[in-house]
């Protein structure tokens, strides 16, 4: 017979997403409407260490769906990573009497929750939210979809200039290890090139298409790198050494974190956040939220956090259908 859930803890973790908090939102006002209820655990597993908790209502969350960040904050936590760190967690989970917690937050942050679950025996619902899309088997991220549009915005201002001085632009976005941001925006951005981790560079044969494309009328050409490939003032300055052009380098930096959730995010994260809970009082848990062809799921940490299979097929589905769009 599973236990009765009473009392649980929402917290954000890792970098921030925009969608947070709505799904903080979603989580609290389904919790209450179910009975629960809610502590927002500030600073992610720092503040959970720490015990900073303040109790959440409906009236708490009002007039944050719109907001980009998250209001309950976030952190990054060395002191999680040790035994000793996970220890005090715990222990700070059973003092609180919390039966469980929905984790909001990246790859990074899930596997926090896979470990509280399997050593620690907390109960977790994970949710993904970071703009990387860097989780396996859900299409989408809470975030990724704003993210996207923030770097296709720029993107298309940097065009004008791009068109106007004919030039070359490095335009570097996040995604330390992921390609998700630099495929999905290049596609949509109409870049020449995209360049992401586990790419080779052939800097010469890069060189000699943008001299081929010259040959051909081209006076203009855009290169989406991800910030765990190469700096994009680096890699500018490689190219116009091969080539002799005036390159650019343009760095989005944090400004692709910010901002407003766009609809999709809202909604995808709205849903999400009422599904967690509906999970949990079900007795499911140690799994993350997924959207598959638009119907929400439930994952298992491991699959969610180490088996990225299918998104590497498809990243190299979209770059094979930029460049042939590009030429």
């Amino acid at each position: 017979m599973k236990e009765k859930i009473k009392r649980i803890g929402v917290m954000t973790s890792g970098g921030d997403s925009p969608g947070m908090n709505a799904a903080t939102r979603s989580v609290v006002r389904k919790a209450v409407h179910e009975g629960l209820e809610v502590r927002g655990i500030l600073r992610g597993y720092e503040g959970l260490i720490n015990d900073e908790m303040i109790e959440l209502n409906s009236r708490s969350v009002s007039n944050i769906l719109s907001q980009g960040g998250t209001i309950i904050k976030t952190a990054r936590s060395k002191e999680f990573m040790t035994k000793e760190g996970q220890a005090k967690a715990a222990e700070v989970v059973k003092k609180n009497k919390l039966d469980a917690l929905v984790i909001n937050g990246g790859n990074g942050s899930l596997q926090g929750a896979l470990i509280l679950e399997k050593e620690w025996g907390i109960k977790t619902i994970g949710l993904p939210g970071t703009i990387d899309n860097d989780l396996g088997h859900t299409d989408y991220t809470i975030g990724s979809h704003t993210a996207v549009d923030t770097v296709l915005s720029a993107i298309d201002k940097i065009r004008d200039t791009v068109s106007s001085m004919e030039r070359i632009y490095v335009i570097e976005v996040m995604g330390r290890k992921e390609p998700y941001l630099a495929v999905m925006a290049g596609l949509s951005g109409g870049a020449e090139e995209i360049l992401y981790p586990g790419m080779k560079l052939d800097i010469k044969k890069l060189s000699q298409e943008i001299e081929k494309a010259k040959e051909k009328g081209k006076r203009s050409w855009i290169i989406i790198v991800s910030e765990g490939f190469a700096s994009a003032h680096v890699l500018s300055e490689m190219i116009q050494k091969e080539t002799g052009g005036e390159v650019r380098g343009v760095t989005l930096g944090h400004v692709q974190r910010g901002g407003a959730p766009n609809a999709p995010d809202r909604i995808l994260a709205s849903r999400m956040g009422a599904y967690s809970i509906d999970a949990l009082l079900r007795g499911e848990t140690g799994k993350m939220v997924a959207v598959r062809g638009n119907k929400l799921s439930l994952v298992p940490y491991e699959e969610a956090c180490f088996d990225r299979q299918h998104d590497k097929d498809l990243n190299e589905e979209l770059y094979d259908l930029t460049k042939l769009l590009a030429s």
